[in-house]
């Protein structure tokens, strides 16, 4: 039975990465354009996620991640596939 993720759990781990409230963290704010995220900051959090979920993060997936809601989504993929 495959996990679900919780978006709320995802916007608290995002938040504490990018240094920025949870409240910033929404499911449409673009990561660099609103939240300032930069290589650096996006390869932190490809790493807290792994950590968290247990999973691998390919760089090429990263590139896609623009938003809270496509984290989710990878998440849910990636956590379902392992499952």
């Amino acid at each position: 039975m495959a996990t679900t993720i919780e978006i709320d759990d995802l916007r608290e781990l995002v938040a504490e990465v990018l240094d920025v409230t949870a409240d910033s963290v929404t499911e449409d704010a673009h990561f660099m354009e609103d939240l300032g995220v930069d290589s650096l900051l996006a390869l932190e959090l490809a790493v807290a996620l792994e950590r968290k979920f247990q999973i691998r993060i390919e760089s090429h997936e990263m590139t896609d991640i623009t938003r809270l809601r496509d984290v989710h989504e990878l998440m849910q993929r990636k956590v379902s596939e392992a499952a």
